[in-house]
Parts: structure tokens; C-alpha cells; sequence
């Protein structure tokens, strides 16, 4: 008899990690049976879903559950643990603990902190496979297994005959299976076969007949659900999944990311439904054979929608045939966007039971195409999840991943036979035809002027205007009195003196008005329109539209313009009177640059005047590193900030990032990084640019400079390989399979400082980079201090030749993150100190000048 044990997930976890997080995982142990769950990375309220199969061979053990928090270079923190006798669950109805919270228990009592969070447990017996395993090991029940009996296809539906036809069988044969019954219990748990007296027997004959009864009733049940179209699945799942986040891609890597000139919808239907015959067409392409795809089925439970797929994989030069089976979950289906996660498993490879192989295909909405078709995006990524450890973690990730990769060429090169893929340079090259489409609207200096100036302020200012004027014309003039004289005329009374301030204070306001207006008007956007000069590296930005933008004027409205920054230079946008939802349908271009942009910077201003300082109404930032350039073709960006978040503000935006120089961006870069370091630079292959750029998840466009050994100082030195492209620098280290990976961009180093030599850095310089305030918070793991203004520090040592990576690092730093005035203050700084030098009569080094060798000789000196 097996004990099955789902591991749902947790909630209320401890923080034991200095971040405020943890990285929970759950350890299952029954006797010296163990199995652990995988690690979920910096969360409070993990979820894993996973489920372990445990034999049972005494009543009295004790099942353990505990959760642990894992710790790279440190034994791991005990979080809490649960500890459930198995005879309860036996003794439970129907064999089974219903789905509940259980409260974790710190290791203690003693223990200070006493609130362990809890873990939500499924635990039940597994009766099916105690009879299988009953009548393989030869053993004579006397009854037919009451699974086999409810559920298989030959037997009748009706539960009611199926009872009497057991009721039978149980009074023909009632002693022997009493006594049969009796001793088989007794081996398996008690060992003691005297001890079992038929009554008990008996009532476990009970149990088993309601067991079955409810796995009659859940059957019909799935066969209710498995009746339901693929449609009427799809739209059940679409009315429960409103608010879940599309699942970001698996950590295994991306198989395939392509776009396909068909909807979302089609590209679901074609490769997930039943009656779809792309999955045998691909089973012939591959040599698959045996394939049976399942129904899909509703489960109430977890309110997903599943099914199983089972096939025998063709032999290959290291494995035989084997059997495969796929457990496939729809994670997301709102309509727009579809998640399926597949789980295989393959028991009968070597170690196939340790690990299960992942795979999260994701569909989403692509760019809308110039012809007016709509366009979807295939994401298909992957991930090994090991149900248990050993030492050949690392061989069976890299022979996963090659299999997987050829398995998936494949699966593209079908799938682009039946479906028409969208050919990125024509998205590419369709950007003017895009931007053409664009067409700012035609604003009347007159209409803006009557909407503007159309409130209350001036109507009333101009009435009363008008209204003194009048009085003025049929009025007689005063005598002079008091301390008046010919050309001054003072108010006589309180009444007249508070008139004349209202006048006056309405008279600037409306003057204020007139001057803001003026203002606005001759900033038309001047930048839009623009064609950037240069060849290099070209930016175009679009500004369609923006959608809830926070009202900050008394008239409920703002005034809002928006301002793009990107490598130092600006791009502004024309004004929008009175507009919470304005439309710009302008165009920016950023003059060539020698070098990819790393960031673009977009912040939206509400105008108050010529003179008054614009507020802030948002702002974002578009990263090209950790973004694919073709899904900026079109994108709503949210806007950050505490009015925008509040309104939950948004801009439209069309990015298009275009090299004009073809192939050589790569080779001039490195021409003029030359020039700086002193040093031939080697260009590096395509084959170590790809692997650079899939190891930290970069755009094709990024390619390597140098990369140097060195260690990373935070607790303790590790080490690993600092990477330098021109956009980046990342370290990567993998101690005994933990692996250390992080990158920020150049931008982000607000300092770099030179730490001389000591004892604690081994002789060696410390290389310290200090990021400005609150950048950099993905590589936040890999630095050693944080100050309390937010500005991470790293600390790198040990470099095998300092003076080139110091060099290097320098120079690039210089390219990517100093303004021209900085660049022009150092280079000003360098030559003061050079001439101080020549003023005090000492010579150049041979680092400051470059001589060729005309004539040596060695002499020998007495």
C-alpha cells in the first residue's frame, strides 16, 4: 500500500534570508524513504504542486514534512516541520485527509520564533496500487480489486450492479477472504497476522467498498467534464481567469520564440485540440509511436483544465525506446493569452524517476502588421525539475537540453508548414509604411484658444472688465479730497479698496492665463518630425496616445507633455490642453548612436507656465537589454509614480531600434575601445557571443568584449568571470551547481573606485563599483553593502592581470556612462597632473606614451 502526498504550497513563511525573503523547499520523509520538492526562488508564499508516491510498511511510523529555506554557501535554515502519525490518515474516512492547512512547528520549544507559517497538504492512501501490488506478489484476495471493477471500460456503469455483483462475492467466498484479507493487512503493517481478528477485516472490507463507491461517483463526475467541448472548456476558463498574470518563461531556457501571421485563438486550437492532427504529424516527423492524446477534462478542485498524453519516444544513439507521459495543465486562457504547462515523464530512462522535464508553452497577442492582420506569439521554454538529488543533475540537464532542441527544430519546422511565421526583417522594414499611418491631429490655434480660455476666471474678469468700463463712460469725476491730487484717484471707502484688489488679483491671474497659453503654444512639439542625422545605431519613438493621465488642475484636467531622454539628448512632445486621455500621434528621432541604447527614459510633465516648475505626472523607462526589440513595435507602457499609479496611467508608444551599419557595429566599437585600453581587442566568435547572450538573457544585438577571472567579495570570496560587452557587465560563477549570475548596465555606476592592495583581499586591488540610488535591484544578491540612500556597492578582486581589466572596465565605463562636460573634467584633470609632473622634472611613463623600437643592445656591467 502506497501513502500519496501532494505538496500544495505555503503561506506566511518566515523571512530567514537578510533580503526579507526566502527560498523555501519541502523535504517528505517516511522511514529512510526521502523526497523533496524544488526550491522557490525569494518568496513568502511559495507554491510547488508536486506529489510523492511513499510505500507504507508499518502503521506506527511516523510521515515528516518539514520545510527548509535553501542556503548557497551555508547548511540550509530549518523554516518549520509537520508530523502526522500514518495510522491516522488510515484510520481517516475514506483513507484520506482531506486538502487543509497544516500549522508549522519550529524545530523546539524552545524556539524564539514560534510562528512558522503554514503548508497546505493533500494526504491519502493509494488503495488501487496496494491491490495491484497484492495480486502481483502472488497473493489470493478472493475478490475482484474494486477499481478495476467501478472503472474499467468493459464493466457495467451502473454502480448499484457492480455493488451487488461484489456483495456476491464477498458471501461466496467470506472466510477465506477474511482470513486472506486479515493476513495480507497483517504483513504489511503489523506483522503480526495473529493479532488481526476478522471483525477488523470486516471493516476494512467496508472502507474499501465506500472508497470505491466515491471513486464511482468522481468518475462520473469526469466523465460529466470530459463530455464538455474543447470551446465550452475554453470559455469556462476564460470567465474564472480574469486577473492571473501571464507566467513568466521557465529558467531551463527558450526553445522556440516566434511570431505567426494567425490570432492567439488559432494558434491554441490548432496545437491543443483533440481532434487536431498536428500532434500526429509531428509523432510521425519525430518516429513516435503509440501516441494517445486524452480528453481534456475540467478539475473542479484546482478549476484548470487537463489532460494526459502518453506515447513511446524513438530510440536514440545513447537511450532506447521509451514511454513518455505528458500531464498538461492550462495555466491561463482569458482569451488573448494561453498558458499550457506540460510535465513529462519518463520513468524508464536512467534516473527517470528522479526528474520530470517542464514545459510552458505560452501564446500571446504580437504586433498588429501593416497589412492589418493580426499576429501571435509562440514562446515554447523548459526546465528540469529533480524530484529527488543526485550527482548526475548535470549530465541529465545538458542531454535534456540537446534532445529538447532537436525535438523542437522540428516541432518549428512543422509548425511554420501549416502556419505562415512572421519574417522579422519585414516587420522591420515595414516601419516606415507604420509610421506613415500616423497623422497628428490638426489643432486650430482659435478652437484651442475658445477651450482654453472658456472657464469661469476669465468670463468673469472680461464681464467685470466690460462692466467698468461702462461705469467709467457715465460716471462724472470726483472732486479731489484727502491726499488725492490731479492723476492719482485713491478708493474712498473699504468697499471701493476690496473691489479694486479683487480686480487686480483676477486682471494677473487672467494675464498668467494669456502667458501659459503663448508659451505652450510656441513649444508645437518643435522635435517631431525631425529626421535624426548620422548612421549608427537610429531610434525611433512614436507617441500615440495616453490613457488616465492624473488630473492635477482645479478644472479636473491637466495640461500634460511628454519628455524622452535617451544616451543624454531629449526629445519633447507638444502640449495637450485640458486633456486626461490626449492624443499626440507624433514622431521622435534620436540622432545615430556609435553604440546600441540601453535605456530610454519617458516622463510626462503637466505645463504650469513659463515659470513654474512642471509636475510630474508619471514616468517609465524602456530597457532594450532585457526587452526583445520586436515587442516594442507597439506596447502600452504603465507609468510609475505616486499620481499615475493612483490613476493607473498609461502611454502608447511605437519603438523602432534600426542598425544602419550593417555588420561592422561590432568591429568599429571595438576599433575605438582600442584606442582607449591601449590593448588589441579580439573579436569573439558567434558562437561565444550566443552563448554569452543566453546566459544572461540578452537581445542578439549585445556581443561580447573581454571577460576576465576574478573573485566576487561579499561574505566570503567567490569565484567566477566578470563579462564586458558594451552595454553591460555581469558575473557569473557556478560553485559545485550553485550558480551565481547577475548583470547591470553601465549607466547605473554612479562611481568606480581602485581599493589599494591588503591582507583581507589576498594582495590584490579591489575593484568597487557604486551604483547610483536605487538601480541595479535585480543584482542586489551579489553586492556587499548597501548604503542607506540605496546605492549598492560590489567588490571584485583577484584579477589575473589587473591592469588590462581596470583598463577595460574604465574605458567602457567612460563610453556608456559620463556626460561630455564629465568626459571633458577628466580629461582636463589628467593633463594638470601631467604637467605638474613635466613642472617638477620628471619624465613620462611608458603607459602615458608609445615609442617604436629603433635599436638595443644589452651591455654587461661590472
Amino acid at each position: 500500500m502506497k501513502l500519496v502526498v501532494q505538496v500544495m504550497g505555503a503561506r506566511d513563511l518566515p523571512a530567514m534570508d537578510l533580503n526579507g525573503l526566502s527560498d523555501p523547499y519541502v523535504k517528505v520523509q517516511l522511514g529512510k524513504q526521502k523526497f523533496r520538492t524544488k526550491v522557490v526562488k525569494k518568496t513568502l508564499n511559495p507554491y510547488w504542486g508536486e506529489e510523492f508516491a511513499l510505500r507504507v510498511e508499518d502503521l506506527n511510523e511516523e510521515l515528516l514534512i518539514s520545510v527548509l529555506d535553501e542556503d548557497k554557501y551555508f547548511n540550509d535554515d530549518f523554516v518549520g516541520c509537520v508530523k502526522l502519525p500514518v495510522s491516522q490518515v488510515f484510520d481517516a474516512r475514506n483513507k484520506s485527509l482531506e486538502t487543509s492547512w497544516y500549522p508549522l512547528q519550529p524545530k523546539s520549544k524552545k524556539s524564539k520564533n514560534k510562528d512558522c507559517g503554514e503548508i497546505l497538504l493533500t494526504i491519502h492512501f493509494s488503495v488501487n496500487n496496494s491491490f495491484a501490488d497484492s495480486a502481483s506478489d502472488g497473493g489470493d484476495i478472493g475478490f475482484e480489486s474494486p477499481s478495476r471493477s467501478f472503472s474499467g471500460p468493459s464493466e457495467s456503469a451502473s454502480p448499484v450492479r457492480a455493488r451487488q455483483e461484489e456483495t456476491a462475492t464477498f458471501k461466496e467466498e467470506k472466510l477465506c477472504t477474511q482470513k486472506t484479507l486479515a493476513g495480507r493487512i497483517a504483513q504489511m503493517f503489523n506483522k503480526n497476522p495473529d493479532t488481526v481478528s476478522a471483525s477488523s477485516s470486516r471493516v476494512d472490507l467496508t472502507d474499501l467498498a465506500e472508497t470505491a463507491k466515491s471513486e464511482v461517483y468522481e468518475s462520473s463526475s469526469e466523465d460529466q467534464s470530459s463530455s464538455a467541448t474543447f470551446e465550452e472548456l475554453m470559455r469556462t476558463m476564460q470567465s474564472r481567469d480574469q486577473v492571473s498574470e501571464t507566467p513568466s518563461n521557465l529558467p531551463g531556457g527558450v526553445l522556440l520564440d516566434q511570431l505567426y501571421v494567425t490570432p492567439p485563438q488559432d494558434i491554441n486550437t490548432f496545437l491543443f485540440l483533440p481532434d487536431s492532427g498536428f500532434p500526429k504529424s509531428l509523432a510521425e516527423v519525430q518516429g513516435t509511436t503509440e501516441l494517445e492524446v486524452g480528453p481534456w477534462k475540467l478539475d473542479n478542485s484546482s478549476e484548470s483544465v487537463k489532460r494526459v498524453v502518453t506515447y513511446v519516444k524513438a530510440a536514440t544513439k545513447l537511450i532506447k525506446a521509451c514511454k513518455g507521459t505528458e500531464d498538461q495543465v492550462y495555466l491561463k486562457a482569458d482569451g488573448k493569452v494561453f498558458a499550457v504547462l506540460s510535465s513529462v515523464s519518463t520513468p524508464d530512462v536512467p534516473y527517470g524517476r528522479t526528474f520530470r522535464t517542464e514545459l510552458l508553452y505560452c501564446i500571446t497577442p504580437g504586433p498588429e502588421l501593416p497589412s492589418g492582420e493580426q499576429s501571435s506569439r509562440l514562446v515554447i521554454s523548459w526546465r528540469m525539475n529533480f524530484l529527488q538529488s543526485t550527482m548526475m543533475k548535470g549530465m541529465i540537464e545538458n542531454g535534456a537540453r540537446q534532445g529538447l532542441k532537436d525535438s523542437f527544430d522540428q516541432f518549428a519546422t512543422l509548425l511554420s508548414q501549416n502556419v505562415k511565421p512572421v519574417d522579422s526583417k519585414d516587420l522591420g522594414s515595414n516601419k516606415d509604411q507604420v509610421l506613415a499611418s500616423l497623422q497628428a491631429e490638426p489643432q486650430s490655434d482659435w478652437k484651442l484658444a475658445v477651450q482654453y480660455f472658456g472657464n469661469f476666471t476669465v468670463v468673469s474678469t472680461v464681464f467685470i472688465g466690460l462692466y467698468m468700463l461702462v461705469h467709467i463712460w457715465l460716471a462724472t469725476p470726483s472732486t479731489i479730497q484727502g491726499l488725492e491730487f490731479v492723476g492719482l484717484d485713491l478708493p474712498d471707502s473699504i468697499g471701493e479698496f476690496i473691489v479694486c484688489g479683487v480686480l487686480v488679483l483676477q486682471g494677473e491671474r487672467v494675464l498668467g492665463l494669456i502667458s501659459r497659453f503663448m508659451q505652450a503654444r510656441a513649444q508645437k512639439g518643435s522635435d517631431h518630425g525631425v529626421k535624426a542625422q548620422g548612421d549608427g545605431w537610429l531610434l525611433t519613438v512614436a507617441l500615440i496616445e495616453g490613457s488616465n493621465i492624473a488630473a492635477v488642475d482645479s478644472s479636473g484636467f491637466s495640461d500634460p507633455y511628454v519628455v524622452f531622454t535617451c544616451n543624454g539628448k531629449t526629445r519633447t512632445s507638444s502640449i495637450k490642453f485640458q486633456k486626461c486621455d490626449p492624443t499626440w500621434n507624433e514622431i521622435f528621432e534620436f540622432d545615430a548612436m556609435d553604440e546600441p541604447p540601453s535605456v530610454l527614459d519617458v516622463e510626462i510633465y503637466d505645463f504650469d507656465g513659463p515659470f513654474d516648475e512642471a509636475i510630474s505626472l508619471g514616468h517609465a523607462e524602456i530597457n532594450f537589454v532585457k526587452t526583445n526589440i520586436s515587442d516594442l513595435a507597439d506596447l502600452w507602457v504603465p507609468l510609475r509614480g505616486k499620481l499615475a499609479q493612483a490613476c493607473q496611467s498609461k502611454l502608447h508608444l511605437r519603438i523602432f531600434l534600426n542598425n544602419t551599419r550593417g555588420g561592422n557595429v561590432a568591429n568599429h566599437f571595438l576599433t575605438k575601445m582600442e584606442k582607449e585600453v591601449g590593448k588589441k581587442i579580439t573579436v569573439r566568435s558567434p558562437q561565444t557571443n550566443s552563448a554569452f547572450q543566453k546566459l544572461f538573457g540578452l537581445p542578439p544585438e549585445e556581443f561580447l568584449i573581454n571577460d576576465f577571472t576574478c573573485h566576487l567579495k561579499r561574505k566570503m570570496p567567490l569565484q567566477g568571470r566578470l563579462f564586458l560587452s558594451a552595454r553591460i557587465i555581469g558575473f557569473h560563477a557556478n560553485l559545485f551547481g550553485h550558480k551565481t549570475k547577475f548583470f547591470f548596465l553601465w549607466e547605473d555606476i554612479e562611481e568606480i573606485q581602485v581599493v589599494p592592495p591588503s591582507l583581507s583581499s589576498m594582495g590584490s586591488p579591489i575593484v568597487v563599483m557604486t551604483l547610483r540610488p536605487g538601480r541595479g535591484m535585480d543584482a542586489r544578491h551579489g553586492a556587499k553593502t548597501q548604503d542607506g540612500e540605496g546605492r549598492l556597492k560590489f567588490h571584485f578582486q583577484s584579477f589575473v592581470s589587473f591592469n588590462v581589466a581596470h583598463r577595460t572596465i574604465m574605458a567602457l565605463w567612460k563610453a556608456r556612462s559620463l556626460s561630455p562636460e564629465q568626459k571633458v573634467q577628466i580629461v582636463e584633470e589628467e593633463s594638470e597632473v601631467k604637467i605638474q609632473s613635466e613642472e617638477s622634472g620628471s619624465f613620462l611613463g611608458l603607459d602615458d606614451v608609445s615609442m617604436s623600437e629603433v635599436y638595443s643592445s644589452a651591455h654587461s656591467v661590472p
